[in-house]
């Protein structure tokens, strides 16, 4: 079985900062993480804050899995599980720069403009046909590869709020990918 290439046991906060830079490829097609969110069980904004329930069962691990939900009945969006088991925490994929699949994804996504192929957590997910069916996947195997991480230089990271909750919106625990011209907003 292959490691993975950084520790998802850790907190999510820090996750989340590691994995910009790190590719993501699912069945071959994705690309650079350059924008993600961190949210943990004791954080009001977090699927998990309020215990474990069938729909986010994956979200309390084990780690390096995938938690897949449906936001506003529309987007499928991929969050990957950090912390120990039974802990509730993860990092929300919110932005990529698309490198690997490119015309799938335009497909997929019905346009051309290579920027807006995966700049927001709902176009990601489209992009990389993400659907129910990832839930509870272990990132170690496929359809999924994490390239970059291991001995890699950091990339020079931004800081801020994440985007589009109300509660425990001004928690500085949104990070991207400095000069990325790829982020769903800018810092």
């Amino acid at each position: 079985m292959p490691a993975l290439p950084l520790d998802f046991s850790a907190s999510s906060d820090i996750v989340a900062r590691a994995l910009i830079g790190v590719t993501l490829l699912i069945d071959g097609v994705g690309g650079r993480i350059v924008e993600t969110e961190a949210y943990d069980q004791g954080d009001p904004a977090s699927h998990t804050f309020g215990g474990p329930t069938l729909r986010n069962a994956a979200m309390f691990g084990p780690p390096g899995r995938v938690y897949v939900y449906r936001s506003y009945g529309i987007h499928w969006c991929l969050n990957l599980v950090c912390r120990e088991e039974g802990h509730g925490a993860g990092v929300l994929i919110r932005a990529i720069e698309p490198t690997a699949g490119i015309e799938r994804m335009q497909a997929r996504r019905g346009l051309e403009d290579i920027r807006l192929l995966c700049s927001g957590p709902g176009r990601v997910g489209q992009a990389l046909a993400v659907d129910a069916g990832f839930n509870g996947m272990r990132l170690d195997r496929p359809p999924f590869k994490l390239l970059g991480a291991e001995g890699a230089e950091p990339a020079e990271v931004h800081v801020g709020p994440r985007i589009g909750i109300s509660k425990a919106a001004d928690v500085p625990w949104r990070f991207g990918a400095a000069g990325s011209r790829f982020l769903s907003r800018r810092f």
